[in-house]
């Protein structure tokens, strides 16, 4: 088996080549493939690690446009199964100069909606060192929510390592209440949980890097390590022990679009454990693969090869 597994929803995104005509304007369009939870297998396969990729398509175009893509990332896609009945998730984006794009999606009662809980049964967990569990996936149905909590549960029964990005998607929860009291329960499943500063804020009422680690250290006694995103400034560590620091994030000179930033924060970190660093060199490596692919568009272009992180980081610390 793989080692890093996760479980997620693909989506199939249209972006405008329109520039700043919007998307009821827009009328060329170029396909490509993203996701939360698919960016961080991305990004660690492409930094030599094995993964698994578990989710839903429909049997339809766009479903096997996915299959096809995940694969060509060399990402492992044999817990992909197919729904009948439904189609698979896509997004519309806009093309912008100037702000953040706009988007509009279309996965209200998607194939991966209407994931079943037993496929999880049929996942080989031999060999697995790290599962990332995304608040994503269970937003999006209550059948995915109730799948997402037995995956997290056959993890915790086999002893794997879990990290918990919250990755707050308003606009796919009912009310803003539901979604903050459901992702701080889940969040109960993260050993490691990476919230965002801003995220902090929405979910426990506080930007205090120090508060929000010590409210999900309390949360759960499965959670041993709290690191809190801080955008360029880097991220604030605390674990159960007390102890805790700060690690620098990166000088960028300019930043040409952030999607896929955090992203790269978690599979730098997760790559990092698995290969033996210390917590805060693991947050270190987060911090760089965040900052190269902040330098690029796309939600995934910027992840780097084991030589180029380790290029950058030596021309950084050199500089420093």
């Amino acid at each position: 088996m793989s080692e890093i597994l996760t479980l997620g929803e693909p989506i199939v995104t249209f972006t405008s080549t329109d520039l700043n005509a919007g998307l009821v304007d827009s009328i060329n369009y170029y396909k490509f493939l993203g996701g939360a939870e698919l960016n961080v297998m991305i990004g660690a396969t492409r930094l030599g690690h094995s993964t698994e990729y578990i989710s839903q398509v429909g049997a339809d175009p766009l479903g096997q446009f996915a299959v096809k893509e995940i694969a060509k990332y060399h990402v492992g896609n044999h817990y992909i199964s197919t729904d009948d009945h439904n189609w698979t998730a896509f997004q519309l984006k806009e093309l912008v100069d100037k702000g953040d794009p706009s988007t509009f999606n279309f996965r209200r009662n998607s194939a991966a909606a209407h994931f079943d809980k037993a496929n999880i049964d049929h996942i080989d967990f031999d060999g697995v060192k790290i599962a990332h569990l995304s608040g994503i996936f269970p937003a999006i149905s209550d059948q995915a929510r109730e799948a997402f909590r037995y995956f997290a549960e056959q993890l915790i029964q086999r002893g794997i390592r879990t990290t918990f990005d919250p990755n707050l998607r308003p606009a796919l929860w009912e009310s803003q209440e539901k979604m903050i009291t459901t992702i701080n329960d889940l969040a109960k499943y993260g050993e490691i949980v990476l919230p965002g500063i801003n995220e902090g804020e929405i979910l426990m009422g506080s930007r205090d890097p120090e508060k929000i680690a010590d409210f999900y250290l309390a949360n759960s006694e499965r959670t041993q390590t709290v690191v809190v995103k801080l955008g360029p400034e880097g991220a604030y560590v605390k674990n159960k022990a007390g102890d805790s620091y700060t690690v620098q994030g990166f000088k960028v000179e300019k930043v040409v679009d952030t999607v896929g930033a955090g992203d790269g924060f978690a599979l730098g970190l997760i790559t990092g454990l698995i290969e033996g660093l210390t917590m805060a060199q693991a947050v270190e490596r987060g911090n760089a693969v965040g900052a190269l692919q902040v330098q690029t568009t796309g939600d995934n272009d910027g992840y780097p090869t084991p030589e180029q992180l380790a290029s950058y980081l030596a021309k950084e610390q050199k500089e420093a």
